[in-house]
């Protein structure tokens, strides 16, 4: 049986993993009104991310699909946490 301590690092390296993932996509999409051509940067970066991704997951899977399970959860944790981080400020309107 996995040790306790050995999950909870296999649970913080998919949440790295998906602070990495959604942290360079949020920068790539403000990065692309700078950009003389974003269909480029928007290829190259999905590309870039997801075979880190990809790789990331297979090491830490090793032989064992639980491992991938709870590194998965640890990647939607970090989404979750992203996305309601970075979210854009709730604009007000004003009625008469």
């Amino acid at each position: 049986m996995m040790n306790t301590i050995y999950l909870i690092v296999i649970f913080f390296a998919g949440v790295a993993l998906g602070l990495f993932y959604f942290g360079t996509l949020w920068l790539t999409l403000q990065y692309l009104p700078k950009v003389r051509r974003p269909e480029i940067l928007t290829f190259v970066g999905f590309f870039i991310r997801i075979s880190i991704i990809l790789f990331g997951f297979y090491l830490i899977m090793g032989d064992r699909w639980e491992r991938l399970l709870i590194a998965f959860g640890g990647f939607i944790l970090a989404r979750t946490f992203l996305t309601r981080r970075l979210r854009p400020a709730q604009r007000t309107t004003f009625r008469k």
